[in-house]
């Protein structure tokens, strides 16, 4: 009990918060990409695609990035674009390997990736890339 006539006020217990960090248990991740070219000469069909994450794997991370099971699930020659699956073990290693490729076929070149997600379904479409009538 206070004294009477104290100005004090009741001490409140500091106020505690717990930091939970959820780590996705996803098996695969998805990303989507495009490669750019610095000229208009030949686009690399869709198995000239896949060569090409294989040997930045390679490039970087030696035989055992490229071993790494990477899908090309689809690809459009025409605009260089493609939804790669990883797994999510393998993701930071894949998206380096990209990042860092500099060449296609002595031409500079550079891999752009514009989604990535652990749900294929949220790769299907960009709000970014709607068309409003």
């Amino acid at each position: 009990a206070r004294p009477a006539g104290s100005m004090e006020t009741p001490k409140v217990p500091a106020a505690t918060y717990e930091r939970r960090v959820v780590r996705s248990g996803a098996e695969h991740h998805y990303l989507r990409v495009r490669l750019e070219l610095s000229d208009g000469g030949a686009r690399p069909s869709v198995a000239q695609f896949k060569q090409l994450v294989v040997s930045a794997l390679r490039e970087l991370h030696g035989e055992v990035g490229a071993a790494l099971p990477v899908d090309v699930l689809t690809y459009e020659e025409k605009t260089l674009s493609a939804i790669l699956r990883v797994i999510s073990s393998g993701l930071v290693k894949l998206w380096s390997a990209l990042t860092l490729l500099g060449f296609y076929q002595n031409r500079r070149c550079a891999f752009r990736v514009l989604q990535t997600s652990p749900f294929l379904l949220a790769l299907s479409g960009n709000s970014r890339e709607l068309v409003l009538d």
